[in-house]
C-alpha cells in the first residue's frame, strides 16, 4: 500500500516522510495496527472490561463477521502480545492496555472480590 501511494501521489520513491503520510492515510499506527485492529482492541477493553468474551459477540461490538475478526484482526494481534484466546473467550494483554493508553481494571485473584469502597469518610461523615 505504502508502494502503491508512493508511486500515485509522488514519484514513487519511498521516503520515510512518504511512508509515515502513507500510513496515516490508510490508518494504520506506529505499532502497526489498522482501523480493524484498534476496534477489536477497543470494544474488548472499554466494552467488556478485557475479557474473556466468545469471537461472535466481539465480531457483533465491532460490526464484522466472525469470520473476519478471526482470521483478519486476531493473528497478528495475537503476534503482536495485545490479544489472548482462551478456552473462556478473548482476554486483552497488558500490553492491548497500554497501547490503547487506557488503564486496566483491578485484578483480583480467582474467586475474590475487588475491595469496596468505603461507605463513610474517616471523620465519621
Amino acid at each position: 500500500r505504502v508502494r502503491d501511494y508512493a508511486q500515485v501521489r509522488h514519484d514513487g520513491v519511498v521516503t520515510p516522510a512518504i511512508a509515515a503520510r502513507a500510513l496515516d492515510v490508510y490508518e494504520v499506527d506506529a505499532r502497526g495496527l489498522d482501523r480493524l485492529d484498534r476496534a477489536v482492541l477497543s470494544a474488548l477493553l472499554r466494552l467488556f472490561g478485557g475479557g474473556p468474551v466468545g469471537l461472535s459477540t466481539l465480531a457483533v461490538a465491532v460490526g464484522e463477521e466472525a469470520e473476519t475478526v478471526e482470521e483478519v484482526a486476531e493473528p497478528f494481534l495475537v503476534r503482536e502480545g495485545l490479544l489472548a484466546r482462551t478456552p473462556r473467550g478473548r482476554i486483552a494483554t497488558a500490553a492491548a492496555w497500554q497501547h490503547l493508553g487506557l488503564t486496566p481494571p483491578v485484578q483480583t485473584t480467582r474467586g475474590s472480590v475487588p475491595p469496596q469502597p468505603e461507605l463513610f469518610r474517616p471523620d465519621g461523615s
